[in-house]
């Protein structure tokens, strides 16, 4: 069995909850692309973890995790990940954490060029996390990065390191005038925080390959979500990697093996992280409500999230993007506060309504069309079971589930690992 978890919107749309729910019948998680630029916020009976790198099944100790070679991975942050989860007692060793030897390296510049660029465009800026993603998806594709497996081979790493040191400072101190980055540096960070990974590093792919010739169940985790995707996304204001569950045995290592399943995460309402078009947004009163009663802060910045109401015409494209065959919709509680619930329906696009999702540029000009749902104002977060849920409940996520036209199996009502209800 080999299952993708997959975001429909624009991520935060609790991937990493239902992953840590779901991967009680897997084997083996996956990550298969993106970095440390988002978190997953998990909350079981040890407490609450945010998980930026580490797949979510690593709090469950009968998991084998493993960091796909679509992964961008900054050695540092994922040394000190790695470090608090074990102050909490969870265990991390070779045999449940494996380390694909492809996965490119962060490097400290990469962050710099990030920054660097961020500041230069001033009110034009992408909304970046600042943490070295497309710089170093940049590089990945220049052939002028480093990857995982050379910190097996510290002699020949250390020896091209001068090289590549080189040719960033033309960019670093010739174009942002910035002070250039010297080897001794990059050589210190590989000893630092890359030798003491290396016995987790290994050939991924081979590793899933007989995996699932062995019959193992395997879960794909996906980071941010479709409409942040490269190339089905917002475009500019995506991430650097493919978030589409297509991509997953790819980014895995393994893209000989087809997906069995593709379970799509959204929301109950719509959030956003960042810059870019975000036709269904709130504002002012509206957003500060939905807002305080969701939590909606981003787990790896902290920033406020944008809010607003469910958005049928990004999500069923999104559901689209990730050949969903099964939705799970979290966090339905936090509607609670509501008599009557708006929904996104449709844009408007110059005097034309319109359903589905338009090219990116568009976007900046639709507005958006709502209707309303009786909302069931009571408090539905100890409800387990369907025959729990108020009618009204029940009416909400059969009206997203028509309008997306996809099912809708799980709906999470609480941020519990248990909170979680199987229809």
């Amino acid at each position: 069995m080999l299952t993708s978890i997959c975001g429909i919107n624009w991520g935060d749309e609790g991937k990493g909850k239902m992953v840590d729910f779901l991967s009680a019948d897997y084997d083996i998680v996956c990550r298969y692309q993106g970095g440390n630029n988002a978190g997953h916020t998990v909350i079981n009976e040890r407490g609450k973890f945010i998980l930026n790198l580490l797949p979510s099944g690593i709090l469950r100790e009968n998991i084998v995790n493993v960091l796909g070679m679509g992964m961008v991975v900054d050695i540092k942050h994922l040394s000190e990940e790695m470090a608090r989860l074990r102050e909490k007692g969870v265990k991390i060793t070779p045999a449940n954490l494996k380390i694909s030897d492809r996965a490119e390296i962060t490097m400290p510049y990469h962050v710099l060029l990030d920054c660097l660029e961020e500041d230069r465009l001033a009110g034009k800026k992408f909304g970046s996390t600042r943490r070295g993603i497309a710089p170093v998806y940049a590089d990945r594709f220049m052939k002028k990065g480093f990857r995982m497996g050379e910190l097996l081979h510290p002699e020949a790493l250390y020896a091209r390191a001068k090289e590549i040191v080189e040719w960033k400072n033309l960019t670093i101190a010739g174009g942002y005038g910035h002070a250039p980055v010297t080897v001794d540096e990059m050589i210190a960070y590989f000893k630092q925080y890359g030798e003491p990974l290396r016995e987790y590093i290994c050939d991924t792919g081979l590793y899933l390959n007989e995996a699932h010739k062995a019959g193992k169940r395997i879960m794909f985790e996906a980071q941010l979500g479709a409409l942040r995707d490269i190339d089905y996304g917002i475009w500019p204001y995506t991430s650097s990697s493919l978030t589409i569950a297509a991509y997953a045995p790819i980014g895995a290592g393994v893209p000989n093996l087809k997906l069995d399943k593709s379970v799509g995460i959204m929301k109950a309402y719509s959030t956003c992280v960042g810059e870019g078009p975000f036709v269904s947004e709130y504002f002012g009163e509206k957003a500060e409500k939905l807002r305080a009663a969701g939590g909606e802060y981003g787990a790896a910045t902290g920033r406020p999230r944008r809010v607003g109401p469910f958005d049928v015409v990004a999500s069923s494209y999104g559901v689209r993007c990730q050949g969903a065959d099964e939705i799970a919709l979290t966090k339905l509680d936090i509607l609670s506060i509501y008599d009557e619930i708006e929904v996104c329906t449709a844009y408007e696009l110059d005097g034309k309504r319109i359903r589905e999702f338009p090219f990116p540029d568009l976007l900046e000009k639709c507005k958006p069309v709502y209707e309303k749902v009786k909302g069931w104002h009571t408090d539905i977060s100890q409800c387990r079971k369907k025959a729990d849920l108020p009618k009204e409940a029940l009416d909400y996520i059969a009206f997203i589930e028509q309008a997306c036209n996809c099912k809708i199996k799980y709906v999470a009502v609480g941020p519990a690992r248990d909170a979680v209800i199987c229809l």
